[in-house]
């Protein structure tokens, strides 16, 4: 059985118009609302790392439902 990753439980305000955007993305990525906001804000980081060639940390992990 593969380990699930820890999850953090939080609560953000967020623009309505975004809210409904991000639900459209989701859907149509077969993803919850809650892993689309994950994957998105991992690949935002990611991209900020390699650009100041950081070492990535948080964006190491990988889903552990398999990568879309």
């Amino acid at each position: 059985m593969t380990e699930r990753p820890l999850k953090s439980k939080l609560s953000i305000a967020l623009d309505d118009d975004i809210v409904e955007r991000i639900k459209e993305l989701a859907i149509e990525d077969d993803r919850s609302f809650s892993s689309y906001v994950n994957r998105i804000l991992r690949d935002h980081i990611r991209e900020i790392d390699q650009k100041q060639k950081i070492s990535p940390k948080c964006t190491q992990k990988q889903s552990t439902t398999g990568v879309k």
